[in-house]
């Protein structure tokens, strides 16, 4: 019977050979965080670290729905009981750490790499490129269109793993539903994200079918989101991709809509728990567990990513949050409230399922 996992801390050289515990790297000017899950079973010659699997994990940056990805796909190696040491890198939302971070893991003597969302599985699918070293990425948007995969159906190369495509349609409906009276929905995102631009795509055809105008702000990096937003002052609502930059940031857009009563949509429930007022979306721990699952049938069963399928998630779920639809000047109906999967309070604290959710 195997040993339960014990995600442990990687042991790695530094220049001068001795060993250390996943050094921070500096890039850019910005500082790499690396972290672990560091339970007392790690270290010591009693841990099994050598017969564990290295596996590199690659964050762009930090906000609660890529951190629900990483934590989900460590857990689904402690519920397989697979032993496992986890070297996670942050490049805390500057490009060019994304890089160096796709470079180091690429370089480090791993099994396998699991990059977040598309801007960082992009810089991993570079830094990998014509080997054989298995990639899962996970979240990202529209692999095809990313240029990871040959298709959905036979990635082709090295990499496979999870897209977090949200119902763009259904979030523009959801506003119609909350407000018939919304005509012109303003859309922020980043113009660099892949991810993003492929949601706008979808929602600019959406948009028409439900006879709504789309006035669209870019921003090119977090500390554009509060002038962007700003640009949406004469809009109905708002709405929100799952855009990576504009989440990270995502308070200064909550706080302008609160001022200018215009309702704010999101395209995760994290989002709405921080205080956006609803989103139809993915649940981001459950795809960070399907991508553990799609690492383990590489690792563990021999499975080949160039003829693995990218993995999406079937079920979305409505979360609402009424106490912050409230402080942006939108009374949510009843009948909306009955029918979300889960209620967010007032302030944005917890979550809990609405009496009539299955």
């Amino acid at each position: 019977m195997p040993r339960p996992v014990v995600p442990c801390a990687r042991e790695t050289s530094g220049p001068d050979g001795r060993g250390r515990r996943r050094p921070a790297a500096v890039a850019g000017g910005a500082v790499v965080a690396s972290a672990a899950l560091l339970l007392s079973a790690c270290g010591g010659s009693g841990s099994g670290a050598e017969d564990a699997y290295s596996i590199g994990i690659a964050q762009p940056v930090s906000h609660p729905s890529l951190d629900a990805i990483r934590e989900g796909f460590t857990e689904a190696f402690a519920a397989a009981g697979v032993e496992a040491e986890f070297e996670e890198q942050n490049a805390q939302g500057d490009a060019a750490t994304e890089s160096a971070i796709a470079g180091q893991l690429a370089d480090g003597d791993h099994d396998l790499l699991a990059p977040i969302a598309t801007s960082q599985s992009q810089q991993v699918a570079t830094a990998t490129a014509g080997t054989d070293l298995p990639v899962v990425f996970m979240a990202v948007t529209d692999p095809e269109d990313a240029g990871l995969v040959d298709s959905w159906e036979e990635p082709g190369a090295n990499l496979t793993g999870t897209s977090d495509l949200n119902p763009v349609a259904k979030q523009l409906e959801l506003l119609t539903e909350a407000d018939a009276g919304i005509d012109t929905v303003g859309v922020l995102y980043a113009s660099g994200e892949t991810n993003s631009e492929v949601q706008v795509e979808l929602a600019e055809e959406a948009a028409e079918e439900l006879g709504l105008t789309l006035q669209t702000s870019t921003v090119s990096a977090s500390s554009e989101v509060q002038q962007g937003v700003e640009a949406l002052a004469d809009v109905d609502a708002i709405w929100l991709p799952t855009d990576n930059v504009v989440v990270s940031a995502l308070e200064s857009v909550i706080q302008f809509s609160e001022q200018q009563d215009i309702p704010l949509l999101a395209s995760d429930a994290e989002s709405v728990a921080r205080g956006a007022a609803g989103a139809w979306a993915v649940d981001y721990h459950a795809i960070g567990v399907q991508s553990g699952e799609m690492a383990l049938r590489i690792l563990e069963d021999g499975a080949d990513p160039a003829s693995m399928p990218v993995e999406t998630q079937e079920e979305m779920q409505l979360t609402l949050n009424p106490g912050a639809a409230e402080r942006m000047g939108l009374d949510l109906p009843q009948e909306l409230l009955d029918s979300a999967d889960a209620v967010v309070d007032g302030s944005g604290s917890s979550a809990e399922p609405s009496a009539d959710a299955s």
